[in-house]
Parts: structure tokens; sequence; C-alpha cells
């Protein structure tokens, strides 16, 4: 259903579903507005106007005119708020400040150990940020969001991680309301491939609706978008793709009856763990991909393999949700196509014809940004929700001040 159609089906839109129209980007008039909503123009004008005063619609020129006065045209105004976004790796974090519309304003990265717990690890990234803040000019604009990604399953309706295997010390910590104690908004928290299938839709595939963004590194993980939306689950551990067991085929690397997780296979760390039983010099995934890259027919052949263990899992995950897209990503992605054609070898093979009819298994094109934009891109639909909006226009009759003018207090 569009936003036009949801529109027409609601008893009385507020200002919130007006602005959903304008999210796009693309300037309307009033008219414009009456013409998809179906709603009085007096009411429409009313929730307009309302939306101008909060700051949350800006005046964007005049429309063609049928005869008379040109009528105005008004568009959302992405900068009426600031988002902070992180991604936290195992040994990187990356920060940025986004505007409301999800580009990026600024961004630096510093190397970090996520092991060193959640306290030193989160004051580093704040410090980012909040160096980030100060050096953009960004004319009293205030911040209306945080949004951290971080690599380990998230309880996303409680922002906290849960039970993380290579985060020791943040089973359970409260994220959120350890960050509010510097950043008074509200605070996201999501697993970081989430976060980076969010990135890479927004990025590189704008109107595919079925997407599964997969992510081998240290651990092996997929973010899944069905119809639109980012699937998490019940509790928000959809998409632990290293949690599932890999049947034997002939293609294996492990023996006839012993199953394994596809982490103990194809992660970078399995990986170069059987790189050293052969005796190749390779502590992690950095070292698989030095090998790879340096033409290393053992690494090579080992990559490929860890590829086609990926896709013995992703073949059961193309028959059950017949996806347009599976973007390949993270650290042993980077290796080359070697992963890449060890995945297509299997999924190809073993997924039914209809579902890889039209299936695109590609690498991921977003780049080293695409965890900050999804992060971003998860608070800005957060806090631009229709709900989220009527409950801030309500609020903002009574404001003054330019700071305190964004939606976050809703």
């Amino acid at each position: 259903m569009t936003d036009a159609d949801r529109l027409s089906a609601s008893a009385s839109p507020g200002a919130g579903d007006i602005l959903q129209l304008l999210l796009d980007g693309q300037a309307r008039t009033k008219a414009d507005l009456v013409h998809l909503t179906g709603l009085a123009r007096s009411t429409v004008s009313a929730r307009v106007d309302a939306l101008l005063a909060s700051g949350l619609v800006i005046p964007a020129g005049e429309g063609a005119s049928t005869g008379g006065r040109p009528p105005s045209r008004v568009a959302f105004n992405p900068r009426a708020g600031l988002i902070l976004a992180a991604d936290l790796g195992a040994s990187h974090a990356t920060v940025a400040v986004a505007d409301l519309a999800g580009r990026i304003l600024a961004i630096t990265s510093e190397a970090i150990d996520i092991a060193a717990g959640p306290q030193p690890v989160l004051d580093a990234t704040l410090d980012l940020g909040r160096g980030l803040l100060e050096g953009l000019d960004a004319g009293g604009t205030a911040l209306v969001g945080v949004g951290i990604g971080v690599p380990g399953p998230v309880e996303h309706s409680t922002g906290r991680p849960y039970n993380p295997p290579i985060m020791p010390g943040w089973d359970r910590f409260d994220v959120p309301g350890y960050v509010q104690k510097t950043f008074e908004v509200p605070v996201l928290v999501d697993n970081d491939v989430n976060i980076l299938a969010v990135g890479e839709q927004a990025t590189s595939f704008p109107d595919t609706a079925d997407l599964v963004f997969v992510k081998v590194a240290t651990g092996i993980g997929a973010g899944i978008i069905t119809g639109g939306q980012l699937q998490r689950g019940a509790q928000g551990s959809a998409g632990d793709m290293g949690h599932v067991r890999v049947p034997y085929s002939p293609d294996s690397s492990h023996e006839p009856g012993e199953e394994r997780d596809l982490e103990a296979l194809a992660s970078g760390s399995a990986i170069a763990e059987s790189l050293r039983a052969r005796g190749l010099d390779a502590e992690g995934s950095a070292d698989v991909v030095d090998l790879v890259r340096a033409g290393n027919l053992v690494a090579i052949e080992a990559t490929r393999q860890a590829g086609r263990d990926v896709g013995e899992v992703l073949s059961t995950v193309v028959n059950l949700l017949n996806p347009s897209v599976i973007v390949l990503g993270g650290s042993i992605a980077r290796a080359g196509e070697h992963l890449l054609a060890g995945v297509r070898e299997v999924v190809y093979r073993r997924s039914i014809p209809l579902a890889t009819q039209h299936l695109a298994i590609v690498q991921t094109q977003a780049g080293e940004r695409a965890a900050v934009l999804g992060a971003a891109i998860m608070v800005a639909r957060d806090v631009l929700s229709a709900d989220k909006v009527d409950a801030y226009v309500a609020r903002s009759a009574g404001i003054g001040t330019a700071e305190s003018r964004t939606p976050a207090s809703s």
C-alpha cells in the first residue's frame, strides 16, 4: 500500500501523515496534497501551516499557474534536525552526523577494541560525536536522535546487546541509558548487519523491496528486508545465519556426519584457522584477505569453499524468502570475487529455479559508509513517524526557541 492509499483509508490523517507524503523530497502544493489525501482544502492548509511553523516543512517556490497567482509549494526540511550515527565493529568505530534525510554531513573513524567493554568504547564514540557536532556549522540545529550499530545480537526494543560473542562485558548493558547521560535524545541500537542492510538498500538498491545483506567477517550474519521493511523478528535475532548448521554435501569442507555451524566453517576466524592448519601464517580475517590478494592458491580455495558453505545456508533463505538481491559484505567479501563465486555456485544450483530466475548476488556497493548511513536512516524513520510528528507538532505551537524545534522529545 502506498502512502497515498494509506492516507485515503485513514479516517483523519494528521500533520504527521501529511509529512509522510513529503519525505520523498518532492515539493508539492496544497492542492497536490488535497488530491493525494482526499481531505478538505481547509484541513490540508491547517496541517501544512502547522508543519511550516514546526520547521519540518519549508516553502519551496511556486508551482505552475493555471491562471491567476501561482500556487506556493512546500517541501520537507531535512535540516530541521541532526542525527548522530555510529558503527561499532570489533576494531573500529565510525561516527557520522547526518540530516533527517540521511545525508552524511561529517564522518570520522577511530580504532577501538570492542572487547574493552561498553563504557570505554561508548565514551570514545561519544567523544568523536561531540567533536563532529562542534565542528559542524549547523546554525543551532538540534540533535534529534542517536543510532548505533554493534557487532552482536541486540534486543531492539531495549537497545541492549544480548550475549554477544565478541563483546565481553556488553551483555544486557543499557546502551541507550548510558548514551542519554551525554545526549538527552532518543537512542536506537541494532545489530550492525541490520543497519548495513538498510544503508545498502538506500544507497544502491532504493527500488528493491526484497534484499538480504550477508556480512562475512569475524562472525556471519544477515540483514533481511522483505516488502521494503527490515525484519528483526520477535526479539531482534532474525538473520543469525552464523548459528545455522551446515548440512554435509559433496562440496563440504567437513566430514560426512559432522554437522557444524556456518560460523565455524566460513567466518574469517574459521578460514584463518584452516589456513594455519596448512602451515600458513593467518591469525584472522585481515591475514586471509592479504593472502588472497597476494594470489595464494590455498587461501583462494579456502575462501571459495567458505562461499560454498555460505551458499548452502543461503539457498534455503532464497527458497523461503525469494529476495531479489543478495549483497555480500564484511571483511572476507573484500578479498575479491572468490567468496562471491562460491556463493553463486551453490545458490544457483540448489535453490528452486523460480526463486533464482531474477536473483542478483553481488558484492556490497555502498562502501564503508553503509552502516552509519543505515543507523541514521533508522533514527530518521523513528523520529519522523506519523505519530511522533503529530505529537511534536501539537507541542511545538508553544515552543519558541530554534534549539527546541525538533521532533526528538515527542
